[in-house]
């Protein structure tokens, strides 16, 4: 494969560069909901208020990254995605859009191989009940509920994970007695379809970056064996039970099981069965495919291993090919910004905590564990606070992560330093606001030493975000103002938003000339990548998304 880039004409080489993204900061109006507004942010104020011609808002949502309408808030794997390949590839649920709606999905190699149980064993479908649009939809699960059993499936059992945070808290109910519907309506046509468990998704299945594995097991518990601290004879009924529990939330609801009338699991699943985890995005479903997949595994005891066959929606980790049966294709991301970078002697260093490290690396590098390239490239992941909610510890990692960027810098190893700081959406997502004012500050100040260090080096920053979060922390209504529930208080937003994202670009290395262009109205974060390609003193390659500065202005 060709990997030169010509050299830009009127750009040096050789400059430091830091590229640092702030998860979950997107832009909004002023208001005690923006906790970015709130809190004390005096370096990416300083950013904005500085050069005009230097700070600019993007797009990082919708189909700017490869998601089907302008409704769709995006999120930290397409964002991420956009940011690292220059390009914009259809994504997550477009992906699965597309295949259920050509049928294409009903004829690969994934559907056939589950659909080899469908006689004989139970069709066993995992994952987040919602319409949030990040994770998973529940149009999507009805149509694939309706496909497979219109192709043979006899006997289907849901494990259900409720949301509460891609949603708003509380919608679990009625997202539950949708699904019951549809269960009753594919009962009367003679299939056995029924909810077999459930529990909240940042308490049951849904852990990422093997940050903590109990979570992952009370899944297997409910799922594979069965058993759960709570029965319950309808899915409906727990829901509503757990819900009345003191501090209740959907996203943190314990495990439950749905029994029948003599207190037997209606839903384990057993050998001979097929198991579908029918999220389509990829972070929060890597660890439950581990263990339906793998049969050497030491996370935790399985006590019994059934002998199944497994697909997922789509392959969750393209390096790992796993699972290694799945229903969609995954886009097939090539020719990366950073493998063209390090294959032109770009020297890169990429660090975050445990819970956005996957971003700067397999994300960014277009769906790939490992390095690109060994002798070129340095990661470091700084472990991720463990059993705790992140509000209670809303300053995370950030000046770890500063500390280690700017050590970097300081080495002169690297001609490129990149970096996530999550607290914006991490924090954000627990809807604390006076946490996530305080998360904010911290990602700030982590910004101002790295940019400190790329100031005594002479270099270059850009510093953006991969979608919108902290900025808005309230539902609201049409009119843009905020919801009341009914007695009264503010409804709290927990999930991503649709507002766009600044990039600011500067540093002593940054030639005067150099600004942003007038030209590109629309541009979004698959933008960043011709950009930073620029920085490093580099044209990019003609196929990527135009580049957002000009020299000169030409």
């Amino acid at each position: 494969m060709e990997w030169n880039l010509g050299d830009h004409p009127k750009l040096p080489k050789g400059k430091t560069v830091a590229v640092v993204v702030l998860d979950g900061w997107g832009e909004a109006p002023p208001n005690p909901y923006n906790c970015i507004h709130v809190a004390s942010t005096p370096t990416m104020d300083s950013l904005k208020k500085g050069a005009p011609d230097r700070w600019r808002l993007i797009k990082a949502h919708g189909p700017a990254v490869g998601l089907p309408t302008d409704d769709d808030m995006g999120n930290s794997e397409v964002g991420h995605n956009a940011l690292g390949a220059g390009r914009i590839y259809a994504q997550g649920a477009k992906l699965v859009d597309l295949a259920l709606a050509s049928g294409k999905i009903y004829e690969g190699d994934g559907f056939k191989y589950i659909k080899e149980c469908f006689e004989t064993g139970t069709l066993h479908l995992i994952g987040l009940l919602s319409d949030g649009g990040v994770h998973s939809r529940i149009d999507q699960l009805q149509l694939l509920l309706i496909g497979a059993s219109e192709r043979g499936a006899q006997r289907i059992r849901v494990h259900i994970l409720t949301d509460g945070r891609d949603v708003l808290d509380g919608t679990s109910v009625g997202f539950v007695e949708t699904l019951e519907n549809d269960l009753a309506n594919l009962r009367e046509k003679g299939v056995d379809a029924k909810i077999a468990s459930g529990g909240g998704r940042m308490y049951v299945t849904m852990d990422r970056y093997e940050n903590d594995w109990e979570i992952v097991k009370r899944g297997w518990d409910a799922q594979v064996l069965g058993e759960a601290p709570y029965k319950f004879r309808s899915a409906v009924e727990a829901v509503k039970k757990l819900r009345e529990q003191p501090d209740a939330n959907d996203q943190y609801l314990p495990p439950f099981v749905i029994v029948d009338k003599n207190g037997k699991p209606v839903g384990p699943i057993v050998d001979g069965d097929a198991v579908v985890t029918f999220n389509f995005r990829a972070d929060r479903m890597l660890m439950i495919a581990k263990a339906l997949e793998y049969e050497d595994f030491d996370k935790f005891d399985r006590v019994r291993y059934p002998k199944i066959r497994y697909a997922g929606m789509l392959q969750y980790d393209g390096e790992l090919k796993l699972p290694s049966h799945y229903l969609v294709s995954p886009p097939e991301i090539e020719k990366t910004s950073g493998e063209y970078l390090v294959h032109n002697g770009v020297r890169t260093f990429a660090c975050s905590e445990t819970v956005k490290f996957g971003h700067v690396t397999f994300f960014w590098n277009g769906n790939r564990s490992g390095y690109l390239k060994r002798e070129m490239e340095e990661y470091v992941e700084i472990p991720s606070d463990v059993g705790i909610t992140f509000n209670v510890q809303p300053k995370m990692k950030a000046l770890e992560i500063a500390e280690k960027a700017r050590d970097a810098i300081h080495s002169h190893k690297f001609h490129q330093v990149r970096v996530n700081l999550p607290n914006g959406d991490m924090v954000g997502h627990t809807g604390d606001i006076e946490a996530t004012v305080v998360a904010c500050k911290a990602a700030d100040d982590a910004v101002k030493i790295i940019l400190d260090a790329i100031k005594e080096v002479e270099g270059i920053y850009v510093v953006t975000a991969d979608h919108g979060n902290a900025e808005d922390m309230v539902k609201r209504n049409k009119k843009g103002e905020p919801l009341l529930d009914k007695n009264g208080n503010v409804q709290i937003l927990t999930s991503h938003t649709v507002h766009p994202v600044p990039i600011a670009i500067g540093g002593p290395g940054l030639p005067p000339e150099v600004r942003f262009r007038r030209d590109l109205p629309d541009a979004g974060l698959a933008n960043v990548a011709a950009t930073v390609m620029n920085l490093h003193g580099f044209e990019a390659p003609t196929d990527y998304e135009p580049t957002l500065i000009e020299v000169d202005g030409k």
